[in-house]
Formats: structure tokens, sequence, C-alpha cells
């Protein structure tokens, strides 16, 4: 599962503190983050692969083993190189662009990839997301990324606070992701799909308020937020 990181607030214009390495250099923990990106284009490929077999009706089941195996390297992966940042102090500005650029990347490739191509031939609903839980994930990433752009330009800085509506929409999304590899049968796909969609829905408007909170503390803002 991707990390979900425990820090309460991070700022975008916040320089690496002292005694961290802000090195560029391609270290160790950065390298598994590249290789975590590698992946991603292998796990879409099964994946693709895999959905053409089921809609000819001979289902490969060594590629969605494979496809599997892929995902779930790239998401404990993850874990493995903030470990290797930690324990050998590999921490630098390059690896703080590529970690969140993996995480997302391999987030939004499952979504979207299990939203163009069914993994169930019987019972096409449990195997294929509806087309609007990729849009509203994607949307919401969006909004955030060009009003984290709009806050850098105008206050100087940025401060994204982590918010436990997120931390479960990131659980839901990724429970929604497993469902669907793993065909699991406990109770529908809609459910855990509508719950990783309201979830997403609402952090997305929290995250959209703190912005205008910030805005306004800035003076950039007139409209009060409660």
């Amino acid at each position: 599962m991707l990390r979900i990181r425990a820090r309460q607030t991070k700022s975008f214009a916040m320089p690496v503190a002292a005694g961290k390495s802000d090195r560029g250099t391609m270290t160790t923990a950065n390298k598994i983050t590249i290789v975590r990106i590698l992946l991603i284009p292998a796990f879409v490929t099964m994946a693709i692969y895999y959905g053409e077999s089921v809609a000819r009706g001979e289902p490969l089941e060594w590629q969605r083993y494979a496809a599997i195996i892929i995902f779930l390297v790239a998401a404990t992966s993850d874990g493995l190189d903030g470990w290797v940042a930690r324990r050998f102090n590999q921490r630098s500005s390059l690896g703080l662009i590529l970690d969140p650029i993996a995480d997302k990347g391999l987030l939004l490739s499952g979504i979207i990839t299990l939203s163009i191509s069914n993994w169930s031939s019987v019972n096409p609903a449990s195997g294929q997301f509806p087309a609007w839980f990729p849009v509203l994930v994607i949307t919401r990433d969006i909004v955030i990324v060009v009003g984290s752009a709009v806050l850098h330009l105008l206050n100087g800085k940025v401060i994204v606070r982590t918010s436990w509506t997120g931390k479960v929409a990131t659980f839901l999304q990724m429970t929604a992701i497993a469902w669907v590899m793993l065909q699991l049968h406990f109770f529908p796909l809609s459910y855990v799909v509508a719950a990783a969609g309201l979830f997403t829905l609402i952090s997305g408007v929290i995250y959209v308020l703190d912005g205008m909170r910030q805005l306004q503390a800035g003076g950039h803002a007139n409209a009060k937020v409660d």
C-alpha cells in the first residue's frame, strides 16, 4: 500500500533541514523510486493485456497474476525507499520530487487502467470501475496541483495539511484497486467505489477550503471562509 505520510504540515517552499542530505545525485533510495516509476508501464501493459484476454473469452490468468505482482512490488518499494533514505541519510531534493510522482503515478495508473479494462467475464460490474471514478480522482488532484501553484505564486509558499479524510480516500482507492485485481466478492465493488469516491470528494473540498484560508491570510481573498 502506498505510504501515507504522518506529518501534519509540509511547505513546498521549506528548505531541507540542517543535517539532512540535499544531494541531487542518484542515491540508492532514488534508484528504488525510479524502479517503482518504471514498474508502472509494466503493470499497465499486463493489466490491459489481461483485460483484452477477458474480452476474447479466454482469460490468461498468468497475466493477471503478473499485473498483481508488479503492482505489489511497486507499492511495497514505496516503504523501502523511504526507509533507506532515513536509515542512510539519503534524503535529497530529487527524492522529494520523484517520490510523490511515483506514489501518485502508481495509484492513478491502477484506477485509470481498471476503468478502461474489464477484469471479469463472469460479472462485468465487479471487473471495472465506472467512468466517473477516475474523473473524480483526477479532477481532485488537478485542483490541488493548480491551487498549490496559485498559492505559491501569490503567497510565496504552500502549506498542505494532510487530513484524515484524505488518508481514508487513499486507503479506499487502494482497496478498490485490490477489489478488482483480486476479484473479491464479499460485497459489490460499487459499494467500495462509492465510499472511495465520497471521501475523495470530501477531501478535495477540505483542501480547497484550506487553500482559500491561506489566500485570505495572505491578503489575496476577500471572501471569508468559516
